[in-house]
């Protein structure tokens, strides 16, 4: 079992991937995203934690969780990347019964068996694209949230998923040996509990992780 130590060393190590979207200090999203980070050091009940705050805009707290959830599960897939390769992982896959193809609409215009770090590479890198476009996700104070939002919020969250079930089903071990498994539980829930919340991830999608929920998410 490896120490907290070695655990925060991961997290702060130069992964393949990073946290690209940042909120500034002094503005409404970043004392949001603030509020939004307070929740997985406090100890408090998450299902509680994921309700809006009194006077917030909903999409403007959907917006915030969205770049964190996407933050945090980049880290959470950094610390087992280099476990997860074309060889060991050609499908990416979430068990026998679950297999993701990926389209994109461009370049992969119809959907597309690929190994597990290239999906998850193509999925990171899109979802990056979405929440950097201002069009899509407005940072300015006033800018009204286009109509295209909240379906783009739930392709994203939706995929993102899709990197939990990969990690809990095909490298969990790894993540119980490098003293991680608490985090990646706690990360979990959080995301779970929001888009439950929010109905922002379609039962569907939600499946290959079912027993598992059923166990951390009471």
């Amino acid at each position: 079992m490896a120490s907290k130590n070695t655990f925060s060393q991961f997290f702060s190590r130069d992964k393949t991937f990073r946290p690209k979207k940042r909120f500034e200090p002094g503005t409404m999203k970043f004392n949001l995203h603030k509020q939004a980070n307070a929740s997985l050091n406090s100890g408090i009940d998450l299902k509680e934690v994921v309700k809006l705050p009194p006077g917030e805009d909903m999409n403007d707290w959907i917006a915030v969780h969205v770049v964190d959830f996407f933050n945090r599960i980049n880290l959470l897939y950094g610390t087992v990347c280099e476990y997860c390769t074309e060889q060991t992982c050609p499908t990416m896959s979430g068990g026998p019964k679950y297999e993701y193809h990926w389209c994109d609409g461009q370049t992969y215009k119809k959907p597309t068996a690929l190994p597990a770090p290239n999906y998850i590479a193509l999925l990171m890198e899109w979802v990056e694209a979405q929440i950097n476009d201002e069009n899509i996700f407005p940072v300015k104070v006033g800018v009204p949230f286009p109509k295209t939002f909240l379906p783009t919020v739930k392709k994203v969250l939706s995929r993102l998923f899709r990197v939990f079930v990969h990690v809990y089903i095909h490298h969990f071990d790894k993540m119980v040996a490098l003293g991680a498994e608490a985090h990646v539980n706690t990360c979990y829930k959080h995301f779970y509990y929001f888009v439950t919340e929010y109905n922002l991830v379609d039962k569907k999608e939600l499946e290959p992780l079912r027993d598992m929920t059923a166990k951390i998410c009471h």
